[in-house]
């Protein structure tokens, strides 16, 4: 422990002891559950103080920084683009534009090399004008002339957001337009002066989640306070929410009851008519024309006949919402197959499954009244997005193709065809010459072969001697698929890094099922598996402990957090970010009772026997050494709180462990709200876990 944390722990220590004055007994660092209270700030800032010190005393971190810095600043990114209105519209940061512009080109324009790009809006503009940190979330758009837009601007990252409608044509505000004050609003268009809207309209209108539980229908012209409610849900339900499909048969427009992360209820609003449509409620629903595509998360026994867990069905919406159960099979997953997502163009679904972590595409439709379905040649390795133009009026749609050391590309392709037209490749941030990458299976404590990527130097020896930092994520049924590593080049594997990509249970790399196998009281199977991972690396001799270093994010770092404590000498740093820590107070933080489908709820004794065996706030000891921890979070974080990794950082520091603490003031859960943030979170995480392991 250097000295800034020594004289940070100690004012940590006469803080604690007021805690426990004030009744805070059961657990002392509570107080740094208030986010921007006047002690836990003035913590904060010593916290970063001391931090910042430490990281930038080490060479590697300012030579990261400046590395990091010029690749950013360079604007070597895709320039990803949706349509609007017969505009390619595409959302872009650089160096002089940290808080980035909206911008629109033409389809003509963006096939060139340097395309002529229109400002649409400046976010750094808008902020410097309006005194306020503006960050951009999202533009919707109204079909299909978009001249109405609503934007969505967060103050400082959070998930809240303000709703401000925009004029694309005069490329200003609408004066007395539609408005929504900061929540977490979700918003879609019924026709060009209406809308459905889920928002905070006061007390008693949100869930205990934090979310809306009301949609209403809200008409130009007239005040919030007037919108006729069309639906409310429970305040037990995670949230409420109004959709709108497109297709060419015209829009259909949809109200989502969530209960909880994982169940839900479907309400098509037919005319002026709410009709529920009887779906499982753990399944998802897509619409393409008046077809319902059903992906099933459980096995479902229609008129007896049994569709299996992470099957794709399909029928007709009108007729299946009056009974009819006539289904057609457009996917049915194998051991190694899941169905990774579903995009809508004008006469087809593209199905994008995921096949033993690498994705593949196959195109559905619909010939009289049956259905077709093709195999799309694209890549073969790596992971492949699609994104529809115009799902109205083309079968046009982006194809991006990527791995962990090709640059992404992007390109034009269309329905029946395998022809595609490249349209922007991104540079490469280093040489993919010098690196290989290796796929290997690990086996958990209970037997199951766990996969996971390897990317490291052609040049590497096996000596167990090679920096090597994990990764995982295990959670939410989120698949953890190969990703251009871009900064990664210069921030780790020309130093000799190597990087590990861990598929284990929990995510959705091989659908529900290998999702379910680690919920609730199943949680310790995917720490398991990462724990074999680990295992593994070390028994192959690609690393050894003295040079293993963990790093996760949110679950990811509940993940991390569990590996530290209960296998402390199997790893010699971890970067802990934006985690769930406290596991015993989760659900009452923030957007945590929202996750209570997925880890169990702590207040149910039954429930706590099995969360309070890994709660990693609740399993640090003073007598266990531990490997150095470098905890980051955001103040604006408004989904998972940032006293997890507070009062971690804080207990730790008190047991005397090596422990460093940094917060951003913004970012919200993503951690940067500009480039300089994004700068400084890769040197500070990267010099910290070179430091550590070389």
């Amino acid at each position: 422990m250097n000295v800034y944390q020594k004289i940070a722990a100690l004012a940590l220590l006469l803080l604690a002891l007021t805690g426990l004055a004030r009744g805070q007994d059961s657990d002392p660092y509570q107080w740094l559950e208030d986010v921007r209270g006047e002690q836990p700030m003035r913590w904060v800032a010593q916290q970063n103080d001391a931090t910042l010190r430490a990281l930038q005393s080490a060479p590697e971190y300012r030579q990261i920084q400046d590395s990091v810095r010029a690749t950013l600043n360079t604007g070597a990114r895709l320039p990803e683009v949706t349509l609007h209105g017969g505009y390619l519209y595409n959302f872009w940061v650089d160096a002089g534009h940290q808080r980035g512009v909206w911008r629109r080109t033409t389809m003509a324009q963006y096939r060139l090399p340097e395309p002529a790009w229109e400002t649409v809006l400046d976010v750094d503009q808008l902020a410097a004008q309006e005194n306020e940190k503006w960050v951009w979330h999202d533009a919707q758009c109204w079909y299909p002339a978009a001249d109405r837009c609503l934007i969505l601007l967060s103050r400082g990252g959070g998930d809240a957001h303000v709703v401000r409608e925009f004029d694309t044509v005069t490329r200003s505000f609408v004066q007395d337009g539609f408005t929504l004050a900061e929540a977490k609003s979700e918003v879609a268009w019924i026709d060009r002066d209406t809308l459905l809207v889920a928002s905070d309209f006061g007390e008693d209108t949100l869930t205990a989640s934090g979310y809306a539980r009301i949609v209403k229908e809200w008409r130009r012209g007239t005040p919030l306070s007037a919108a006729r409610t069309l639906y409310e849900g429970q305040a037990t339900d995670m949230r409420v929410t109004p959709q709108q499909h497109l297709s060419a048969q015209g829009a259909y427009h949809f109200i989502t009851r969530t209960i909880d992360f994982y169940r839900s209820e479907l309400f098509w609003r037919d005319q002026d008519r709410l009709r529920k449509v009887p779906v499982p409620d753990d399944a998802q629903t897509f619409i393409l024309g008046g077809q319902l595509a059903i992906q099933l998360n459980s096995d479902w026994r229609v008129n007896g006949k049994r569709y299996p867990q992470g099957a794709l069905l399909a029928t007709n919406l009108r007729r299946f919402v009056r009974g009819e159960r006539q289904l057609a099979v457009l996917f049915s997953p194998t051991p190694t197959s899941s169905l990774d997502g579903i995009t809508v163009t004008r006469n087809a679904l593209l199905l994008n499954i995921l096949d033993n972590v690498r994705n593949r595409l196959v195109e559905v439709r619909r010939v009289r009244q049956q259905w077709r379905q093709r195999r799309v040649d694209a890549p073969a390795f790596g992971q492949l997005a699609v994104t529809a133009l115009d799902p109205v009026a083309s079968d046009d749609y982006m194809l991006k193709a990527t791995d962990f050391i090709h640059p992404s590309t992007i390109y034009l392709a269309r329905v029946g065809s395998d022809t595609r037209t490249p349209l922007k490749a991104m540079p490469a941030y280093f040489d993919a010459a010098a690196y290989e990458v290796r796929q290997h299976h690990a086996v958990s404590k209970d037997g199951t072969r766990v996969p996971y990527f390897v990317v490291m130097s052609k040049q590497a020896r096996l000596d167990g001697s090679n920096p090597t930092v994990l990764n995982a994520y295990g959670g939410f049924q989120f698949p953890m698929k190969p990703y251009y590593l871009g900064p990664m080049g210069d921030a780790w594997l020309k130093h000799g890094g190597v990087y590990v990509l861990a598929n284990i249970r929990g995510g959705g790399e091989f659908g529900p099922a290998w999702h379910q196998a680690a919920v609730k009281q199943n949680r310790q199977r995917a720490f398991d598996d990462f724990l074999a991972v680990a295992e593994d690396l070390v028994r192959r001799k690609i690393t050894s402990p003295r040079h293993l270093g963990i790093s996760g994010r949110s679950n990811g770092g509940l993940l991390v957090g569990v590996a530290f404590t209960q296998r402390p000498e199997l790893f010699n740093a971890v970067v802990c970010g934006a985690p769930l820590l406290d596991m015993r107070r989760y659900n009452k933080l923030l957007a945590g009772a929202s996750w209570v489908a997925e880890y169990g709820d702590p207040d149910d004794p039954a429930q706590w026997a099995y969360i309070g065996k890994y709660s990693p706030y609740h399993h640090v000891l003073k007598e266990k050494h531990y490997p150095r921890v470098l905890f980051t979070t955001s103040t604006s974080d408004d989904r998972v709180h940032p006293g997890h990794a507070r009062k971690m950082a804080a207990q730790m520091q008190q047991q005397g462990h090596d422990a460093l603490y940094w917060e951003n003031t913004e970012g919200g859960h993503s951690a940067a709200a500009s480039i300089e943030q994004e700068v400084q979170w890769w040197a500070a995480t990267h010099s910290f876990l070179l430091h550590q392991l070389k």
